[in-house]
């Protein structure tokens, strides 16, 4: 079950990611070709490119939670035994969600709110329309980071800095 939750959070998070990438690619020869070869530079696509890097670089922010690559200090976890490295690794993964929760969910919220009133200057769509991506990489964060409790306490699998995949 909790293997299904994040395959389909990975495979639906990679399709958005991948979308908005081809889009800022495509949106970013637009605007060379209109500016260079037309003479008429089309001003809204800069905007919806940044737009659109933002929600690619949060979406991705939560891939990586969601693989547990996120950094850490993991030198201290060599000298720990492996009940202490669960416990450390459930604690990164408690930081995890709480800032998730705090910064993302609730400060995205309220940043959010209060930008609806603005309205971007070249495409003339509210602010908040594109900074609602913040609670929403702060629900996937914490489902991410629970499902990580969840696998760490269940398998004992914890990370130490020395779990690169090998080539």
């Amino acid at each position: 079950m909790m293997a299904n939750i994040r395959r389909i959070l990975n495979t639906i998070i990679n399709f958005l990611t991948g979308v908005s990438f081809l889009a800022m690619v495509i949106l970013v020869v637009g605007q060379v070709c209109t500016r260079y070869i037309f003479n008429h530079p089309a001003t809204w696509t800069e905007e919806l490119v940044s737009y659109l890097f933002a929600w690619a670089s949060l979406l991705g922010a939560c891939l990586v939670t969601g693989e547990r690559d996120h950094m850490s200090i993991s030198f201290v976890l060599h000298y720990c035994s492996p009940k202490m490295r669960i416990v450390w690794n459930v604690f990164g993964e408690v930081v995890a969600v709480l800032f998730s929760l705090i910064i993302l969910v609730f400060g995205g919220v309220q940043i959010t709110n209060l930008a609806m009133g603005q309205l971007t200057s070249s495409l003339g769509i509210a602010v908040g329309v594109f900074y609602v991506i913040l609670p929403i990489a702060g629900v996937i964060n914490t489902v991410y980071a629970l499902l990580n409790i969840f696998d760490i306490l269940q398998t004992g699998n914890c990370k130490t800095g020395d779990d690169e995949e090998e080539d």
